[in-house]
């Protein structure tokens, strides 16, 4: 009895080409991709979801890709493309936190507070971008939001096929619209604090002309951090959940539901 493997070549190109593409956007992706969790933990991530998705997503594959090596190194870049660029402009989504959080703290007299960002390469940046990125991320998992980012793996089979020419169009179109949204989404989100803000450092300057006797910037320090935290407490519910929704909304724009 003669055991025939000839399909077992086929079916690890099939299986690299896929994880090429899911394992590119799972770094890249938010909640999934975040720096925070462990580098190995995100590749057993993808390569789990590339077990799964096999049996779906590889009959979108041409069968005979042993047979051609030089269209098996075109189809490889092309999925390691469709993945960079899906993956990166999805990532764009969650720097709206950051930048929402560096005007916030800029307006409460917190800009000065800097620490490591634990989700977005541990770079520098505002204190309370840094808290509103961490609570995103809490937030999505705990809302099952995730799923819909799984979902956006799943149908960027049916959205690029592997194959076809990437809609370059498409996607730049794509990424320069979300990275329009994230500063207006941004400044939306602070809104609150920008016109708390105008209002206080207003009636400081009418304080200082009626009282020029008066030291208004050791008053007005700690008067205004203590503000905008009150500020952030009340809104800190209504900013979140307003920012989940987009969340989902721009997430969805890759699914093809």
């Amino acid at each position: 009895m003669t055991l025939e493997l000839s399909f077992l070549p086929g079916i690890a190109a099939m299986f690299m080409l896929m994880f090429a593409r899911l394992g590119t956007m799972v770094m890249l992706l938010p909640a999934l991709g975040e720096s925070s969790i462990p580098a190995r933990m995100r590749l057993s991530i993808a390569l789990a979801l590339t077990l799964v998705l096999y049996p779906i997503a590889s009959s979108s594959y041409p069968a005979d890709l042993m047979t051609n090596l030089p269209r098996l190194g075109v189809l490889l870049a092309g999925e390691f493309m469709i993945g960079f660029a899906v993956g990166l402009t999805a990532r764009m989504i969650t720097s709206a936190l950051q930048t929402a959080g560096t005007i916030m703290a800029s307006q409460i007299g917190l800009s000065f507070a800097m620490g490591s960002d634990l989700t977005n390469s541990g770079q520098q940046g505002a204190l309370i971008g840094n808290y509103l990125s961490i609570l995103a991320v809490t937030l999505i998992f705990v809302t099952d939001a995730h799923f819909l980012v799984i979902a956006a793996l799943h149908d960027s089979f049916k959205l690029f096929p592997p194959g076809n020419l990437m809609p370059i169009g498409d996607i730049t179109k794509v990424a320069v619209d979300t990275f329009a949204y994230i500063f207006s989404i941004s400044v939306r989100m602070s809104a609150p604090f920008i016109v708390v803000g105008l209002v206080f450092y207003f009636g400081l300057g009418l304080l200082n002309k009626l009282m020029p006797q008066m030291q208004i910037f050791f008053i007005s320090m700690p008067v205004n951090i203590t503000l905008g935290i009150a500020l952030l407490l009340v809104l800190i519910g209504t900013i979140m959940n307003w920012y989940l929704t987009h969340f989902a909304e721009q997430i969805g724009r890759f699914t093809a539901g």
